[in-house]
């Protein structure tokens, strides 16, 4: 298949994607979302497990950006994956910070943080397996309708009637988008790194489970709820992102002749370029 039929494919799922969200019913927030069953506080800090799991993500961020302190790869890749751990780190700030009182006015905190991760991750696919130059012109406008459906479901949340469909829309179609770009546009040639993206959704699958399990778990393991799992097991998910790029942005230590042909194989990726079929 031509590449612009690929390009068609993939823009028809958005197409398809934005269509079904925007003909679903609007949803308000669960009022019910806030009631976490650990509730336990320690050392005078409030509900202790939920706001203390959040620390891994301020590690993987700072580890984000070490890593990329020492690589600096071309065509705006830098900037996408620089905007993903700064997100990282962010969601483990606004994280805490809503878990320490949770309602509705913390949850945005909470919540455009990782919109920034979402978008960029699906970015970062689309700038490392079709054309980076691409993905950096989308990053800004990902980046603001990410942030901007939190808002949205919070002015529409404050006038009564809760609309929250744009965001489920950014939080989950990079897990249909991101599997459907590499079936399209991954070649075996093109495949480093494909695991901890792999990786990537699969622990955000397990994040979710164990958030929808929260009160179960609790009363199965009794020191730890499935909520708090969640943060830990969503932080594994956020680290699979920095291995990802460590693993497709190696620091080069090779021979001459291996340096020309990544030379090589770098200008054939400056070549492709992403059009949209007429």
């Amino acid at each position: 298949m031509s590449k612009k039929g690929k390009i068609s494919i993939l823009l028809s799922v958005v197409l398809v994607s934005a269509l079904i969200t925007a003909i679903s019913p609007k949803n308000g927030q669960d009022p019910a979302f806030h009631h976490f069953v650990d509730t336990r506080g320690w050392l005078g800090i409030k509900n202790f497990g939920n706001v203390l799991s959040n620390l891994p993500f301020l590690a993987v961020g700072i580890w984000g950006f070490i890593v990329l302190g020492k690589r600096r790869p071309v065509d705006g890749i830098w900037a996408i994956y620089a905007v993903m751990f700064f997100g990282i780190f962010l969601t483990g700030i606004g994280s805490a910070y809503y878990h320490w009182a949770p309602s509705n006015d913390r949850l945005i905190w909470d919540r455009m943080p990782q919109t920034i991760v979402f978008m960029s991750a699906l970015v970062a696919t689309v700038g490392e397996w079709i054309n980076p130059k691409a993905a950096a012109g989308v990053l800004a406008p990902l980046v603001i309708l990410g942030i901007g459906s939190v808002l949205w479901w919070n002015h529409t949340e404050a006038l009564g009637a809760g609309d929250l469909r744009l965001y489920w829309w950014v939080q989950f179609f990079p897990m249909v988008g991101i599997p459907l770009i590499l079936l399209l546009f991954g070649r075996w040639d093109n495949m480093q790194g494909l695991g901890n993206l792999i990786w990537v959704v699969v622990w955000y699958g397990v994040a979710k489970g164990l958030e929808a399990l929260d009160a179960k778990i609790y009363d199965w393991i009794i020191v730890i709820s499935g909520h708090t799992l969640k943060h830990f097991a969503a932080a594994i998910s956020a680290a699979y992102l920095v291995l990802l790029f460590k693993t497709r942005h190696a620091i080069e230590k090779q021979s001459p002749g291996l340096a020309n042909s990544t030379a090589g194989s770098r200008n054939e990726h400056k070549s492709t370029s992403l059009t949209v079929p007429k």
